[in-house]
């Protein structure tokens, strides 16, 4: 508690020099840049996640990023707060620990002898001469090395200065699986491929070139399964195959890096395109920092403490890194890509390391507001992808993995056509869709629909042979609520007919005699021995108390179920203040899911893990919007920081940042694939986002503080605004919103029955 505290001084103390003496002009940017910590949530551990976030540096949606690297070659964990050494630099792209990486290669300098082997090379460093900023990360190791990265789109401009008189060495790392390299000194230069990955094509390769702007002294080969050095060759191919360079004494060194999925070529090309007008070093860090910080003057807050401020943008950095670029820039300027899923060249745009079990639900809601373009290209993207693969990408890394559960693409793009983003052919997806919802894919259990067939003519997925059965069938209602929503607003029949049949599953897991969810065997029969703190078993990541809100589609068919108004929210009210009993269920041992949840401290909710991170939104179903209000401040106040132990949870893909920042900003997409964002408690006096259209929206909660989390009353564009929620056109075609806050609760407001957000079902 003390180190965090620390952390928090050192940097507000940064932050304490920037006040401006002049009232601000959106002509003029702020330095927002300033608030990001990228060490957010990089304290964690395989049993314990505190965000499993590494210290990224790139452009936002960037097909590359760069890491310093604490952990061995292989290791998910590739940077942990904890570490006191450093062994590498490398190009990254890993969108969670649990998937590992891929077309990695680092660079590690070293003076002295030349030490290849990682472990042996690694060096000694502290944070207190640490920089870890979007657009520049920067460390100067214990033996007086200092090394500095700033990125471009598809590359990086990295700086090396050596100390005193020793030989200074840079080695280069070609990780895991196959690697070749090629050392060009006259032209001062390294090319090569790295071949890594798990859900790869067989001809996948990342193409690399660097250009130092120093000669080199002496080089030569190297491999790292054996640690083989060959001095003086220039070439060499092979598992593990990399290579080092000696400088002079003393010296400075500038590299450009920059990679292609393509062909060498294009590695060239990307080269001159991004890193070719660079003079030195400082242009490229300058500009990746306008990069960074035009977007996030995209959303200007004012009031709150700096605390919440560097949380706020330290979140909104991670909420704009993936799903990342996947495309390169021919000649001619146009897009075309190397298809993670055929192994082909086509023309176009395409995205990529995204789980969509966990980002539907905030990230890309937040990006329909913030990058409708970007989102558009996405759409088409996903039935590129689908042609490609035969199946949508779930769980993309960079390819089709099928992890987790959940047919979620249909939630991306019924949301974004629900928001008027309708770059796609809508016949096409539902097509897709539907082949979706009737087949098993060779992938995982998102591959395809797991146990289609009893879905469909039982109304529910048995549990036996298909593990997560309940889970499933939730998640599986609220898709086919998605295809159902798209294919209504159309006109397609067909379609609609097909998937209002299962919509309403999330019903027959749901068992009245003990009010929760639960597991269905094959002839009917629920279960036995049901305890709802039970992990595991018919659920994913989760246990009954979590997963029976996870009808996201129809709260009111929910409170039906439960008994009511009344009985729903005494639920609720215990399902944050109850006991934190857990029994280990099938997993058997404690899980980092549920170690976080004790830790929040805030009954069976579980803020850690996706199925409940909407359920403080609930109460504004259920007449206590008010409750709301004071849970979801309580959320944010007490979970989220800007330090090393920043996230209550795996940060997810942007997903758990997207949500502090929609909360933040008072409101929450609990039902993707509707045009609604529900209403909860801001936490600045005013937030004012820059569209992408130039108009603005701005949010305003006056009498605001720690204690005023309540709403007394809410005007909207100047007028008397009851509703517990806003639209997206609300947002899109600008205008203001405007809360008075205070301390204790309205009783009155937002608790009609018209007052209420969209469900499918009437109370």
């Amino acid at each position: 508690m003390r180190r965090r505290h620390q952390l928090i001084r050192k940097l507000l103390a940064g932050l304490a020099v920037a006040c401006f003496a002049f009232p601000y002009s959106y002509a003029q940017e702020r330095d927002l840049v300033k608030y990001v910590n990228t060490l957010q949530g990089t304290d964690s551990e395989w049993s314990l996640s505190y965000g499993n976030t590494y210290p990224t540096v790139g452009l936002p949606f960037g097909v590359h990023f760069f890491s310093a690297q604490t952990g061995k070659n292989g290791d998910g964990w590739k940077y942990q707060y904890k570490a006191t050494t450093i062994r590498g630099f490398q190009q990254v792209h890993q969108c969670s620990p649990w998937m590992n990486d891929y077309a990695v290669f680092s660079l590690m300098p070293g003076v002295g002898n030349l030490v290849v082997n990682e472990d042996a090379r690694a060096l000694a460093f502290s944070h207190d001469r640490e920089v870890a900023k979007p657009h520049y990360y920067a460390v100067e190791f214990d033996n007086g090395i200092h090394t500095e990265i700033s990125p471009v789109e598809r590359g990086a401009h990295m700086r090396f200065s050596f100390p005193g008189k020793q030989k200074a060495y840079l080695v280069l790392d070609g990780f895991i699986k196959d690697s070749e390299v090629k050392i060009i000194p006259e032209e001062r230069k390294i090319i090569g491929f790295v071949n890594n990955g798990r859900f790869v094509p067989g001809n996948f390769r990342n193409y690399f070139v660097l250009v130092f702007d120093r000669d080199f002294k002496s080089f030569g080969t190297w491999e790292n399964t054996e640690d083989q050095v060959k001095p003086g060759n220039r070439y060499d191919e092979g598992k593990g195959v990399g290579a080092y360079l000696e400088f002079a004494p003393g010296i400075t060194v500038e590299v450009k890096v920059a990679s292609s999925y393509i062909n060498p070529d294009q590695a060239e090309l990307t080269l001159k395109q991004e890193l070719g007008n660079a003079k030195n070093f400082e242009t490229t860090k300058s500009k990746a920092f306008d990069s960074w910080n035009t977007l996030l003057n995209r959303i200007v807050v004012e009031g709150g403490t700096e605390e919440e401020k560097a949380t706020f943008y330290s979140c909104l950095f991670r909420a704009n890194l993936f799903s990342r670029k996947f495309f390169e820039i021919d000649a001619d300027g146009n897009p075309y890509y190397y298809s993670p899923y055929d192994g082909e060249i086509h023309s176009g745009y395409m995205y990529t390391d995204n789980g969509f079990w966990d980002t539907f639900r905030a990230q890309f809601p937040l990006s329909n507001i913030l990058h409708p373009e970007m989102q558009g290209r996405y759409m088409q993207s996903l039935l590129d992808a689908q042609k490609q693969s035969g199946f949508f990408p779930t769980w993309s890394n960079p390819g089709m993995s099928g992890v987790m559960i959940g047919n979620h693409a249909i939630s991306l793009l019924a949301d974004a056509w629900a928001k008027g983003i309708r770059t796609f052919d809508p016949d096409s997806a539902l097509a897709a869709y539907y082949h979706e919802t009737t087949n098993k894919g060779f992938w995982g259990g998102s591959n395809g629909r797991e146990g289609w067939k009893d879905y469909f003519t039982k109304g529910y997925i048995p549990y036996g042979e298909i593990h997560e059965s309940t889970a499933k069938t939730l998640e599986y209602a609220y898709d086919d609520f998605c295809g159902y929503q798209l294919a209504k607003s159309i006109g397609n029949d067909f379609y609609a007919n097909v998937f209002a049949r299962q919509l309403y599953n999330y019903k027959n897991v749901f068992d009245p005699g003990v009010n929760f969810v639960r597991g269905r065997q094959p002839d009917g029969k629920w279960l036995p021995d049901f305890d709802a703190v039970e992990w595991g078993g018919p659920f994913t990541e989760a246990n009954a108390w979590q997963y029976t809100w996870s009808v996201l589609h129809d709260i009111n068919g929910l409170i039906d179920l439960i008994g009511g108004e009344a009985r729903f929210n005494a639920k609720l009210d215990s399902f944050f203040t109850m006991d934190q009993r857990i029994e280990y269920g099938t997993y058997g041992k404690e899980i980092h899911e549920m170690r976080e949840m004790l830790l929040a401290k805030m009954g069976q909710y579980a803020h850690g893990n996706q199925p409940t991170q909407h359920v403080p939104y609930l109460y504004n179903f259920s007449g206590q919007p008010w409750k709301s209000q004071k849970q979801v401040r309580q959320v944010m106040s007490q979970l989220y920081n800007a330090t090393e132990k920043g996230y209550p949870g795996d940060e997810d893909q942007g997903q758990m940042s997207s949500w502090y920042v929609l909360s933040a900003l008072g409101i929450y997409s609990v039902c993707p694939g509707t045009d609604e964002y529900v209403i909860g408690s801001p936490v600045f006096e005013k937030a004012t986002i820059t569209l992408e259209n130039g108009k603005r929206f701005t949010v305003r909660a006056r009498k605001n503080g720690p204690k005023h989390v309540y709403i007394q009353s809410a005007r909207l564009n100047g007028k008397l605004y009851d509703k517990n929620y806003i639209t997206y056109a609300d947002i899109i075609n600008g205008g203001e919103i405007e809360f008075v806050m205070s301390d204790v609760p309205n009783f009155e407001r937002g608790t009609d029955a018209t007052s209420r957000p969209f469900s499918m079902s009437p109370l």
